[in-house]
């Protein structure tokens, strides 16, 4: 599903994922209000992915994001926003997106987003990401030992490259771990951590100060 009010960036990436023989289009809203409405529809059950605005009329995508986390098995959220220093982007995160993208971002970086947040991957390598988290993120009273303390010495490694930004992939060779184990390492520090995916380790990286601005 396509959100977002202006006709034309709406019509522009329909063309882009109906040129990938994997991917159809099945809805388009204007706004986070008609998103949650086209989502109530028969149709809606083929909506893998939802490719949202920030900012609307009526209902903004960080509302919508929200309320479309509050649906049975819902959709994945990967956001646009026109501003890599965008407020609402981090909203949005902490309301449920896999991730963000900026709007002018070339076509096949915008169907590549797409792929990642379906196979249930979030968006968090782009160094706007962690520019815009660590800009934004207001620091919180959570001790950095408190979030820590739950982990093992290796998982609490693989939460910092995390944090950093870095694939599993990534990770995997810095640690000289297989991808396959990294895997396994990240699930645990999520269900340790009780979040729901590797933006929000991301956002409580920050906000608890476990990593600070400028690092990585």
């Amino acid at each position: 599903m396509i959100v977002d009010d202006q006709e034309l960036l709406r019509n522009g990436l329909t063309m882009v994922v109906r040129s990938q023989p994997d991917m159809e289009v099945v809805a388009e809203a204007a706004d986070g209000l008609a998103a949650l409405s086209a989502l109530s529809a028969p149709e809606s059950r083929h909506v893998d992915v939802v490719v949202m605005d920030i900012r609307m009329p009526r209902m903004d995508g960080v509302i919508a994001t929200r309320e479309i986390q509050r649906l049975d098995d819902p959709p994945k959220v990967l956001v646009l926003t026109t501003f890599d220093l965008d407020e609402h982007a981090l909203a949005a995160l902490r309301a449920g997106a896999s991730g963000f993208m900026l709007k002018d971002a070339p076509g096949e970086e915008i169907i590549a987003a797409i792929r990642h947040v379906h196979r249930g991957d979030s968006i968090i390598a782009p160094a706007t990401t962690r520019r815009l988290i660590g800009r934004l993120v207001a620091k919180a009273d959570t001790d950095p030992d408190a979030v820590l303390k739950v982990l093992t010495e290796r998982e609490r490694e693989v939460f910092l490259s995390l944090a950093g930004g870095a694939s599993n992939a990534e990770i995997g060779v810095e640690l000289f771990l297989s991808e396959t184990t990294i895997k396994t390492h990240v699930g645990r520090i999520l269900t340790k951590l009780g979040l729901r995916d590797r933006v929000q380790a991301v956002v409580l990286a920050y906000e608890s100060g476990v990593v600070t601005p400028g690092e990585r």
